[in-house]
């Protein structure tokens, strides 16, 4: 039960980060919100490292550092992908790309959860779905853009495998040595991006506070993440903590006065289904 409370928290923070993270993106480049907001984690990552110690160990360190690389390859073919239009289509198929993926993983494993459970997990899929659908046609829709969404959807998968596979190898016991790994591999591999881009403007005023605070909360879901699949089966973990566009769309209701459409509210009602199943 440990486990799913943490990957429901995971989803909430995730979310609350990416909705930071999209302010930021208002007033500043995308890539300098993604790389400086993992950079500006890093000091709070080190002071989770100290109040929780586990010894290092290279495997899961390993393990993370894949996670950052599919992360920050994830994060870069989505947002061409969402520059590319056709939102409507591409957001779900990532989203529910992402939570699939994990959940046949954990199967083929051998993992073997309850019917609830497993039916909870569906459920989780399909409200990802509903609640991710953006407003707007489907137009301008192209094989290219399709690849490039399933693409995306299979790197943020994978991140959520490699992170599993972190605990396993470190026997349950990682701590935040696949975050860490995870963190310095993104920051490693955006720095050049923002080197060899036009010169962009610095972060300030309420453009860094966003940045700051998505890079807190992101790292902080990571973590949670983290320990969350110590605790419980990846096939049932991942699609919990992939809900979160629900904590997402419903700040963007509050506090951008977003009007929710129809398939949205079902599929926040479907969630809320979703995390009885499991619990139960």
């Amino acid at each position: 039960m440990i486990g799913i409370v943490l990957a429901a928290l995971s989803g909430l923070v995730w979310g609350v980060g990416d909705f930071a993270g999209g302010k930021a993106s208002q007033r500043v480049d995308s890539k300098t919100v993604v790389v400086l907001s993992k950079a500006a984690s890093i000091p709070l990552l080190l002071l989770f490292l100290v109040l929780m110690p586990t010894a290092p160990h290279a495997g899961a360190l390993g393990w993370g550092a894949a996670a950052g690389a599919l992360g920050m390859v994830g994060m870069m073919v989505f947002y061409r992908a969402m520059a590319g239009g056709a939102m409507t289509i591409v957001a779900p198929v990532s989203a529910v790309t992402t939570a699939l993926l994990p959940v046949a993983a954990g199967l083929l494993s051998g993992e073997r959860p309850g019917g609830l459970a497993l039916a909870g997990a569906g459920c989780a899929i399909v409200a990802i779905g509903l609640v991710s659908l953006a407003p707007g046609g489907g137009a301008g829709l192209s094989v290219r853009l399709l690849g490039m969404a399933l693409g995306a959807g299979v790197a943020f998968g994978l991140f959520f495998i490699c992170l599993s596979a972190a605990s396993d190898a470190a026997g349950g016991a990682a701590g935040m040595w696949p975050v860490l790994g995870a963190q310095v591999t993104a920051v490693v591999l955006g720095a050049p991006l923002l080197l060899r881009g036009p010169g962009a403007a610095r972060p300030s005023g309420a453009p860094l506070r966003w940045l700051l605070t998505a890079g807190m909360l992101d790292m902080s879901a990571n973590a949670l993440y983290v320990l969350a699949v110590q605790r419980g089966d990846l096939s049932i973990i991942a699609p919990v903590a992939s809900l979160y566009p629900v904590s997402t769309v419903l700040l963007a209701m509050l506090v951008d006065r977003e009007r929710l459409r129809p398939v949205q509210l079902a599929g926040l009602g479907l969630a809320a289904t979703a995390l009885v199943l499991v619990a139960s």
